[in-house]
């Protein structure tokens, strides 16, 4: 049972960054850059498209559970930059001082899963996994 919940948290973790990816980034490319632009992302352009490898890449090495490490360790780097750049609360006043805290712990939350993810790895069901066992087998 044990197994089963490990492969469908890794699945659930990355469903947000694998379809921000597919679903918002790349087909909205000119405007995600227009986006970030405003918000003071330098290099809009190649960021975004190092966002989306990322994205992307990160979510297939979590889901799978191969090099659940290095696929973590990308989705918190874009966690880390998009967090800072777009939800930027400490400069802000009001209402739209407590959505973007709201944001700001969300991400929060999501780095903390990727940070548990690089010190526990992905569980019994994934492609690191199954690579330990055959090593030590030969």
């Amino acid at each position: 049972m044990s197994s089963v919940a490990a492969l469908a948290g890794r699945l659930m973790i990355v469903t947000i960054f694998f379809l921000s990816a597919v679903g918002n980034k790349i087909p909205n490319f000119k405007g995600v850059v227009g986006y970030m632009t405003s918000a003071g992302v330098p290099a809009p352009q190649i960021l975004l498209a190092g966002a989306i490898l990322f994205l992307i890449a990160g979510s297939v090495m979590v889901a799978l559970g191969y090099q659940t490490r290095f696929g973590a360790s990308l989705l918190l780097v874009f966690l880390a930059l998009a967090t800072y750049y777009f939800h930027a609360f400490w400069k802000l006043e009001g209402q739209e001082q407590q959505m973007q805290m709201i944001q700001f712990m969300k991400n929060l939350s999501m780095m903390g899963t990727m940070v548990f993810l690089m010190a526990v790895g992905p569980g019994p069901l994934s492609l690191d996994n199954r690579r330990s066992k055959t090593a030590n087998a030969g």
